[in-house]
């Protein structure tokens, strides 16, 4: 399954109900779109969350994103990501002009 990154950004109203049962709840919006959690870390900097997740595909990691946002108030963004071995093979089969 495809990976995907998600970086979220706490609102002053997200955080008042940060709580180990909402991340509970987190993990199961995941799940119910067919996700799998490889990572979550809360971080420091330009983000504050940061979520490595394993999906079927970019419409279930979009829905899961939503309904993310819907229950915690938290923006994410969320992209996929290929790992650099991939890349490396990718590149190396770009024409060069």
């Amino acid at each position: 399954m495809p990976i995907f990154m998600m970086f979220g950004k706490y609102t002053q109203d997200s955080l008042k109900d940060v709580s180990e049962q909402r991340t509970k709840k987190a993990v199961k919006v995941i799940e119910k779109n067919g996700g799998k959690v490889i990572s979550m870390y809360a971080v420091m900097g330009e983000h504050d969350l940061v979520f490595t997740l394993d999906f079927p595909d970019a419409e279930k990691a979009l829905s899961a994103s939503m309904g993310l946002n819907m229950l915690t108030g938290i923006s994410f963004s969320t992209t996929p990501v290929v790992d650099v071995e991939k890349f490396d093979r990718l590149v190396s089969k770009i024409e060069k002009i």
